[in-house]
């Protein structure tokens, strides 16, 4: 199913490469994007689900965390949701190119895609946290990782923090031995299960996910980063989308249904702030 899933998702990134979808441009009378979906009756939607237990395939559906919030907004909307799941390096790209409407997968804020994407208010927080094998022994604290081979997601928000991590370590005469990066986060797990990799580097919301799917298989040893947030990116010049999803986020706080979702998902509350998640220069 998986295999399957795979080639569907590459089919389609074929689909939005050969021929865009040029949203706005089949309804531009409208005043802005929101008029535009509700005029349409859909709202296309770019997504990757392999991020567990934010957004998954699950018995060739998409399900997860986030897809509950966006079920959320979809019925505010009052329209139908037309979900594509891509990979996530196409993601960003494909929404400045208006492929899509919203980019609704975990994304992490940083200051680069700030200054030129605009961010919804986190849909969740994390830190980024060092996994590694059980049965590791060489390895017990965030520094151990001097001249190991170390993993992550290509294009995620974690690259530039094991990156920056490795300079750290190299200005202290260490450094990582070699980073690999791949497509998605669940090809991290598997090479670290297999021994292609000594450790990886993932939010540590999955990473509890993670160990409590296939317990003794994995362990944290330690964080990189304080906490960060985790959120939704639409086109800057779509400030009605974004200030509808803020609200709806925020109306699901309000009503205890996040915390919900959250104790249904992970187990734990998130941290998802209204103001203060931004960087300077953010649009």
């Amino acid at each position: 199913m998986v295999g399957l899933f795979s080639i569907a998702r590459r089919s389609a990134l074929r689909l939005l490469a050969a021929a865009p979808l040029l949203i706005l441009s089949t309804v531009s009378h409208a005043d802005g994007l929101v008029d535009q979906i509700k005029q349409r009756g859909t709202i296309v939607v770019g997504t990757e689900a392999a991020f567990e237990p934010f957004e998954f395939v699950r018995d060739g559906q998409i399900v997860g965390y986030n897809k509950d919030i966006l079920d959320y907004v979809v019925a505010k909307l009052g329209v139908k949701l037309d979900q594509l799941n891509l990979p996530f390096q196409g993601l960003l790209p494909g929404l400045l190119a208006k492929k899509f409407d919203l980019m609704a997968t975990s994304t992490g804020i940083n200051a680069e895609r700030a200054a030129k994407y605009a961010y919804t208010r986190p849909t969740g927080s994390f830190e980024n946290v060092i996994v590694v094998r059980a049965n590791e022994d060489r390895i017990k604290k965030p520094e151990d990782i001097n001249g190991m081979v170390v993993a992550t997601q290509l294009a995620s928000s974690v690259q530039p923090v094991i990156e920056a991590y490795d300079k750290e370590l190299k200005a202290k005469g260490g450094g990582i031995g070699e980073i690999k990066l791949f497509t998605s986060f669940p090809e991290t797990h598997v090479a670290l299960a297999s021994g292609q990799v000594d450790a990886i580097v993932i939010a540590s919301p999955s990473a509890a996910v993670l160990m409590k799917n296939v317990p003794d298989t994995y362990k944290i040893v330690g964080s990189i980063s304080g906490v960060e947030y985790l959120a939704w990116v639409v086109r800057p010049e779509d400030k009605d989308l974004r200030d509808l999803i803020n609200a709806s986020i925020g109306e699901l706080k309000d009503s205890g249904k996040l915390k919900e979702l959250q104790l249904k998902w992970f187990g734990f509350e998130m941290q998802t702030p209204d103001q203060g998640y931004l960087p300077p220069g953010a649009l």
